[in-house]
Order: C-alpha cells, then structure tokens, then sequence
C-alpha cells in the first residue's frame, strides 16, 4: 500500500500564459514543455487551455517537492501526458527524478482542471508504505 508523502497545487490564469507566450513564442514553449507536451498541447484547436493546465502541473509538482523552481530542477524534467482515456500521466527526469527518489516518492498521481480563464492542478506523491 502506497503512503502519501506530499502534495502540491497550483492555479494558473490563462490569459497569463498567452502573453507569455505571444511574447516569446518556441522559446518559452521549449523551456517549459517537453517535444511530446507541444505536440499534445498544439494538436487541437484551442492549445492555451492545455498549455495553461500543464504549466499548473508542473507548478504543482514542485511544490509537492517543497523546492519550487531552483536547485538544478527544470520544467522540461516534469513530462505530463494523457494515458488512452485521458488521465493525466507524470513522467519525472533528471534534477527532478532525483528529487523524487530523495523524498522517497516513487509516483506522482496528478489531476488537471479547467474552469473559464483558470487551469488548476493537485499533483500527490507517493511511496512505500509503512
């Protein structure tokens, strides 16, 4: 049985992120999102909400750290894809992986919401119980 470890959360406005990225276009988009996010984010019609929803994960996600955005971490180390049905998937590499396995996190089960101009995201690690 898997024990909670810790847990993070964010809330992102979405308008927020279309000026950052109508302001610096494939340059943030590489910075923050892996090659497989963008094609997932920019393969529909309306990408901000996506966009938007991914940003809050891995917000999330560091915080669940307690870290935040420092320490060698990068938001291209935080991969958050949709299994078939749709669920929201981490994948964690480098700086982050190894924070995880410091923590003793072995999974990271995240959820993503959107509602009108906001994205939010709730990302739980867990580990080895007891």
């Amino acid at each position: 049985m898997a024990t909670i470890l810790a847990h993070g959360i964010d809330l992102v406005h979405c308008p927020r992120i279309a000026r950052v990225w109508q302001a610096h276009g494939d340059r943030f988009l590489a910075r923050v999102y892996t090659p497989a996010e963008r094609a997932y984010c920019l393969d529909c019609k309306d990408p901000l909400p996506r966009l938007a929803g991914r940003f809050a994960a891995k917000e999330a996600v560091l915080k669940m750290f307690g870290t935040g955005w420092r320490g060698g971490l990068e938001f291209t180390d935080i991969e958050t894809l949709p299994d078939p049905l749709g669920k929201p998937l981490v994948t964690l590499c480098g700086g982050c992986a190894k924070m995880a396995q410091t923590l003793g996190i072995s999974q990271v089960l995240l959820s993503i919401s959107h509602a009108g101009e906001y994205a939010f995201a709730s990302a739980i690690g867990t580990g080895p119980g007891p």
